[in-house]
Parts: C-alpha cells; structure tokens; sequence
C-alpha cells in the first residue's frame, strides 16, 4: 500500500448555504412532531398519499418563478429525452397531477395529506432554507367554503395539539379575490398586468418582515436589501400606492367586522384609516370579484363561530396574501404571537409558520375544468424551531436514548460478547457490540457520548464465575454531580455497578432501564 500524501485537493468538508444537517435528537423530536400532526390530520378524515421529489417542469407550473427560464425559484435539469424536470417545490403542484392522474379512481372531494422535503432555487437566509420540510392536508372537489373554513379550524387544532397555547396563535383569513378587486381598483386588472398584479401581492406579503416602508419601496420604484441586492418594484403611482397602503393600514379596522349580510354594506362598514377616505377606496373597489370575497369570509367567519372558534383563534386579515400566484379564493396563515428569548437574551418573533388556500385551477390544467380545490401546508422546519423555544412537550424530552453498550476487554472472546449482544436484541432491547480499539475507560465514555443507559461488562474475574457486570452509566453520572471529592467519587461511583448471573443479564438490563423510565 501506497502511504505517501498526494497532492490532490482535500475535498471542503461543508455544506452549501440554505441547507442543514440534523442530528438523531433533532430527527427523534421532529418524528414525534410529525406523528401529533399526523393525528390531527386524520382525525379530519384525512389520508395518507406520497408523491415524488422530482416531477416534470410544465407539470409543476411557472407559479412560484416569474422569469422565462424553468430553473429560476426551483431546481431544473434536462432529462435524456431533452425534456425538463424539476425538483418540487411545494407538495400542492404534485398532488394536482397526482388528482388529475388518478381522477376517475378516486372519491370526491378525496381528501389527502403528505409529508416530505421541498426545494427552492432563491438566496438563502437566516429562516430560508433551500431544502426544507412540509406537511399538508388538501381537499379536491369541494367547492363551499366550509372545506376552507374547515382548513382554519385544522390548523388551530394542530397547533394546539402540539403544545402552542390558545393566545399564542392566530390563523388568519383573507381572499385573493378581494385582492384581485383592490388590482383592478388601481388599474391592474386583466393579463397584460400579471406581472405587475403579482409583485404588488408579494410586497404586501412581506408586510410583517418589512414593515409600511419596506413594503412602500417594493410597490413603488424597489428595495435594497441588507446585503446591498436590489428587488426591482411594481413600479405604482403615489396614488396607488397610498390606495394599497390604505387596504394595509386598516387591517386592523377589518378585523372581526365581516359577520354576514350584503358585501357592499360590510365594505362601506369598515372604520377608515384617520389618512385615507378609506370608504371612497372601497366603493371604487366594489366589483364582482370584490363583492364575492367579501361574501365568502363572511360565510367563513359564520361557519367559525358558530363550530366555537373565536377571533381570539382564527380572524379576518386583509394583510394575508400568501405568495403563490395559484391561490383563488381564501386564504389562510398560521402565525405565532408568541415571544421568546434566543440565548444572548433577545427576542424572537417566530410569525407565520404554516399557510394555504383555495386553489381552483390547479388540477384544471391538467383537465380542462376548473376543480375546487383547497389545502394548509405546516412549515415543519420553522414550527419545529418555535416548539423547541417553547420547550413544547411533543418536542421535549424527545432524544432517543443510546443501546445498551457491551464491552470488549478481551478480544479472544468477542463471539462470547457478541451473544451477549444477541440475547438482548432477541428480548428486544437496543444493542451493540463495542467495535472499536480502545481501552476499557474509554469504551464507557463512549457508551456515555451514545446516550447509553447502562453497559455490559465482563472481564476474566465475571467470565470465571459465569456473571456479568453491569453499570448503570445514568445513575453514575448522578451520584458524580453530586460530590466533587475523587475518594467519594469512587465509592458513589461503585454504588452504580452491580454482578448479575449470566442468565439473569436481560431482566437486570430492563430494570436499569425501567429505573430511568
């Protein structure tokens, strides 16, 4: 064998930016969370359905890039037939192929739900990941509102059920058709004015990341950002602007006012903004499209409170855009109320950490109809995040422990340990054989470093006397917090150890264990 060093490149040992490795603490808590939300789903009535990773590009849609070619906002390459395929970058575009793959075979309004990673092709950031987790729940072929409103209730619910206590969350509820109506209120009606239409959306989207001024930049001549980049803007008027800031600003005058009864005497209701005869707004913007959302979160609201779910829960917000140009009626956000401490002592707002929405042309383009469609997606990443601050019980405590380690001291008997090791696999206790060359102390300190409850030990004194030696690694590291004399140390420390007949080793090992629940 060659030993001599090469002059090859050492290959860079991390990770592209927007992309994170997890850790078996990390994956255990996160299962868990996965498996609450999985409950909450099906008690709706929601089963399970996997669509892949990779799809084709034009079955995906050009709903979150807004450039001409297929890889901007999500990941593309060319098959070896020439044809593009894409990495997914939500779970809603799969399962509207999937629906429309499969239409005939299933019941409608099927109702479904997934779990799984998504991709985006856009900058990374603190909170932006590249590869991140979802977990949705849609309903295809109900067109009432209820299934909407139903999608409200579920997500409160969720939240609750993994630990984010009432007054901690809101889900809020807006419409994209009196979105639309506002558009074409400020001239932005029609095709031509698409691309317009949605980078007005998306700045009001950014509302709660970048505040009144932020948002006035990004619908006016643009942005630049912290790191100097540029974000071209939607180009509007003062005018228009002020009529968009108008709809923003009085979010709050909105909230808890829809409660029934004709969609131009509920517009005409709203308290207006003290710097915009913000009544006039609204009886210009009183249009089909406007009348109809208006019309639907009313219906929502009734249907809310009267399943019990206050505003205190779910509430109107015209602020709500949700940044997919799929969306075509509600939609919904899921956002954290509540505030927490990072270590250093500053806080954290968490915000929005799940969303959705009605979107009636997405499985139509497969089709040729319209289908009713309607679907909440939990951002499991940034939830996940929030619950750990929050030392949620779904999350806390939630680290799997580490096998039961069996010693090697003598390397002439390692089939003798290694049926040590088969015996308690066989009764169904976490095992492994220490495989490494080391010494006895720093076998035990590696059983300490896997998060072991207890190790097997048998040297030439147990093997002898057919018994087996074992340490209880949890209750040592208990009984050596508590004294910091060496002499105590080692007498507390042999408290912790025990000799066991060889037959006995499985019942002495589930008692240790048991005694540490």
């Amino acid at each position: 064998m060659n030993d001599q060093k090469t002059n090859a490149p050492r290959a860079s040992a991390k990770l592209p930016r927007g992309l994170a490795d997890r850790g078996p603490a990390d994956i255990a808590a996160t299962e868990k969370m996965l498996a609450a939300i999985k409950e909450s789903y099906e008690l709706y009535g929601f089963e399970a359905v996997e669509t892949p990773f990779i799809e084709f590009t034009e079955a995906l849609g050009k709903f979150l890039p807004d450039q001409d070619r297929p890889n901007e906002g999500v990941f593309s390459f060319k098959d070896d037939d020439e044809s593009w395929l894409s990495l997914r970058y939500d779970l809603t575009a799969p399962l509207a192929r999937y629906v429309a793959e499969n239409f005939d075979r299933l019941p409608k309004p099927y109702r479904s739900y997934r779990a799984g990673y998504v991709f985006r092709n856009e900058k990374p950031g603190p909170g932006r990941f590249r590869q991140f987790m979802q977990f949705d729940a849609d309903t295809v072929g109900a067109a009432s509102v209820a299934a909407d409103a139903e999608m409200c209730m579920m997500a409160a619910d969720t939240l609750e059920r993994l630990g984010i206590k009432r007054g901690d969350y809101v889900i809020k509820v807006n419409n994209r058709k009196v979105l639309d109506g506002v558009m074409e209120a400020i001239g932005l009606g029609g095709a031509e004015n698409a691309g317009r239409r949605l980078t007005v959306l998306r700045a009001i989207d950014k509302f709660d990341r970048l505040g009144l001024e932020g948002v006035r930049h990004l619908l006016g001549p643009g942005r630049k950002d912290e790191s100097g980049d540029f974000t071209k803007g939607a180009g509007l008027s003062e005018d228009q602007t002020d009529f968009v800031v108008a709809v923003i600003h009085s979010a709050i005058a909105i909230q808890g006012k829809i409660v029934g009864g004709e969609a131009y005497g509920e517009a005409a209701a709203f308290a207006p903004h003290p710097q915009f005869p913000f009544n006039d707004y609204f009886v210009k913007s009183a249009n089909v499209k406007f009348a109809e959302g208006i019309s639907e979160l009313a219906q929502i609201k009734t249907i809310l409170h009267a399943s019990g779910y206050g505003d205190d829960r779910i509430r109107i917000d015209p602020s709500v855009v949700r940044g997919l140009e799929y969306y075509t009626g509600p939609v919904f956000e899921a956002e954290l109320t509540l505030e927490v401490q990072d270590e250093h002592g500053h806080p954290i707002r968490f915000g929005s950490v799940g969303g959705g929405g009605r979107y009636d042309g997405l499985v139509g383009r497969f089709r040729g109809e319209n289908v009713p469609a309607t679907g909440f997606s939990i951002g499991v990443s940034r939830l996940f995040s929030a619950l750990k601050a929050i030392s949620s019980p779904i999350v806390a405590g939630a680290a799997q422990r580490g096998p039961v380690v069996v010693l090697v001291l003598d390397k002439a008997e390692i089939a003798r340990y290694q049926g040590f090791v088969t015996e308690l696999r066989n009764a169904g206790v976490k095992a492994e054989l220490y495989l490494g060359s080391s010494g006895m102390n720093a076998q035990l300190k590696y059983a300490d470093k896997r998060g072991s409850i207890c190790a097997v030990i048998q040297g030439s004194n147990e093997r002898s006397s057919g018994e087996v030696a074992i340490r209880d690694l949890a209750l040592g590291a208990e009984l050596a917090a508590s004294t910091k004399d060496r002499a105590d140390y080692l007498e507390l420390r042999a408290k912790a150890q025990f000799s066991v007949k060889e037959t006995e080793l499985v019942a002495a090992v589930r008692d240790v264990l048991a005694r540490h629940g």
